[in-house]
Parts: structure tokens; C-alpha cells; sequence
């Protein structure tokens, strides 16, 4: 996969759990499990606007492109 999801890394620089982000963003902690592991194949922009706000980051934060090999 190109797309590489850094929510995990996020997450812990600014010492937030995955139950709490979830709750914040409006989200379960499944869907959120399955963005953080990069098992996700779409994320909605309102998520990711949610996600933004509530780290205080911007999505080159937690996106990043890789190419494959």
C-alpha cells in the first residue's frame, strides 16, 4: 500500500488513547482500530477533519505516501 497511516504515532506524541480519540471524534474504536493499523481502504474527509482537530495536527501528520517497491 502507498498510503501509509501515522495515527498510532499521532496519537502518542500527544498522549491520547484510542477510547478517547474515538469518543471525541465520534467514531468506534473498531473503525478507529482499522485506521490506525492501516487496514482501512477510504477515510471520509469529516473524519479526517475530526481526527485533525481533536490532535490539534494536519493530515500530512497522519498520512504519509510510500512508494512500493
Amino acid at each position: 500500500m502507498a498510503i501509509v497511516v501515522n495515527l498510532d504515532v499521532a496519537m502518542a506524541k500527544r498522549k491520547i488513547s484510542s477510547q478517547e480519540l474515538a469518543e471525541k471524534i465520534g467514531i468506534t474504536q473498531a473503525n478507529l482500530s482499522i485506521l490506525k493499523n492501516n487496514k482501512g481502504k477510504a477515510i471520509r474527509f469529516s473524519t479526517l477533519n475530526a481526527i485533525c482537530k481533536a490532535l490539534s495536527c494536519t493530515p500530512g501528520d497522519i498520512l504519509e505516501y510510500k512508494e512500493d517497491n
